[in-house]
């Protein structure tokens, strides 16, 4: 068997003489990430991520059937909007629709982010757009699931913002009935400070699919319920 080199690979000579030029390096491409033109997310942004996801183990004719028709589709933030703005824009007979809402374990907006952090952000943004609605955090640092489908069960709920996993787990507990759902929005252009969106993260990219296979699919093809890009 060969003797292993002693001598220092290039990158760590490289390091260790010039670390201002590695330093330098990253900053550029930080740099550039952070000054590059934001660009509003679009349906077809979705349709061609759930595409390349599924592409690998789905046949063609299951890749049809898990296309979102365009129907669903509400119009996506143009990057100009608040959250409350947004939801006003797109739910603008929200007081009506919240007034004759009654059913437990269900509500009628969801908003899907990246983090616990975020949903707070989130929550806090839309004090305009909610008035007198019940808002729920749906995410796992500060309530135990099997709490949380208690809490469900016993209230009225109207606006649920929070992380996939969790929504995931309350619907795979039957915590959270989707068929009352009415729009479903993800948090889309949002970056965190990586300059990452949501759907660049790949654990939560598969939580999102899977929560589309979980009823919303199904759902949206029967117009009952809307997605929202904000």
């Amino acid at each position: 068997m060969p003797e292993e080199s002693t001598y220092p690979k290039p990158n760590a000579i490289l390091k260790s003489v010039f670390p201002f030029l590695l330093l330098s390096h990253q900053k550029k491409i930080t740099d550039v990430l952070a000054k590059s033109e934001p660009k509003p997310g679009t349906p077809e942004d979705l349709q061609k991520l759930m595409k390349d996801y599924y592409s690998s183990n789905r046949s063609v004719i299951e890749l049809e059937e898990l296309t979102l028709p365009d129907f669903c589709f509400l119009k996506a933030n143009d990057l100009t909007h608040s959250l409350s703005s947004y939801l006003k824009e797109i739910c603008p007979k929200w007081v009506k629709l919240r007034k004759n809402h009654s059913e437990n374990k269900s509500v009628l907006m969801l908003i899907i982010c990246g983090s616990a952090i975020r949903a707070l952000e989130l929550i806090r943004s839309m004090t305009a757009f909610k008035g007198d609605s019940k808002v729920m955090k749906l995410f796992a640092k500060h309530i135990k699931v099997q709490e949380q489908v208690k809490l469900l069960e016993k209230r009225v709920v109207h606006l649920g913002v929070g992380t996939p996993g969790r929504i995931k787990e309350l619907i795979k507990q039957g915590g959270l009935n989707l068929n009352p759902l009415k729009f479903l929005v993800f948090d889309w252009n949002w970056r965190d400070q990586k300059l990452r969106r949501m759907m660049d993260i790949p654990e939560i990219r598969k939580e999102v699919f899977e929560i589309l296979e979980m009823g919303v699919l199904s759902l949206c093809k029967s117009e009952s319920l809307k997605l929202g890009l904000f």
